[in-house]
């Protein structure tokens, strides 16, 4: 009679290399759709109305879950690369310095990107360092980031050269699309508060300094 043992043991064996196998193929997992980091994320950037991914990816590297914090950063980034769009457009002069058409294009866009610059310096004094500050200005905030949408806005309406406005719109592409994004965010605060239990009014009105009145300049 053969002796079944050493069979046995060959297919025990064989099944145990299979296995050890198949789990080494496996790879693990990327569970930080599931964190509470990438909920809070998610909370911020749900509410841009076109492409979430340029949202997502911006805030995805800011190591806080605090949804104030992250719609700052978000606006915080916009910022980053408008500045880097007048960087680009300062050093693309000098290609186009035999154009004077070209030359007068970019000088506007650069003085629209700067103006952009000049609100978002109005924008942080708007939404402050707390949440109370930030509801307050809310329609502050939302007509500052309206404007910087409206600046590059401008900036590209004045360019007929397509091939000129090709280059322009890639060099200022993130920035108008960052400042869209932010406008957004800002636009549908009472949603997001909502989503992460927020209890704020927010303010309809514009909180801007305005000029005081003419009295003050008489004496």
């Amino acid at each position: 009679m053969m002796n079944m043992a050493p069979i046995i043991k060959l297919v025990f064996l064989f099944l145990s290399l299979t296995a050890t196998a198949t789990a080494a193929s496996v790879k693990p997992t990327n569970n930080y759709l599931f964190t509470p980091h990438a909920k809070a994320v998610a909370g911020i950037c749900t509410v841009i109305q076109t492409d979430t991914s340029l949202c997502c990816k911006t805030l995805k590297h800011v190591p806080t879950d605090d949804p104030i914090e992250l719609i700052r950063a978000l606006a915080l980034a916009a910022e980053k690369a408008v500045k880097q769009s007048v960087t680009f457009l300062t050093e693309s002069k000098p290609k186009h310095k035999s154009s004077v058409i070209a030359t007068a294009v970019i000088n506007s866009c650069e003085k629209n990107l700067n103006y952009a610059l000049e609100d978002f310096a109005d924008l942080w004094n708007a939404t402050g360092k707390n949440v109370t500050t930030l509801a307050y200005n809310y329609f502050t905030c939302k007509k500052e980031l309206m404007s910087i949408m409206g600046y590059h806005s401008t900036c590209l309406d004045d360019i007929e050269d397509k091939n000129l406005l090709k280059e322009v719109e890639t060099g200022i592409g993130a920035g108008k699309k960052l400042s869209s994004d932010s406008f957004d965010v800002f636009n549908n605060l009472n949603t997001i508060f909502k989503t992460f239990g927020i209890k704020v009014k927010l303010n309809e009105n514009d909180t801007s300094p305005r000029p005081p009145p003419l009295s003050d300049y008489y004496y």
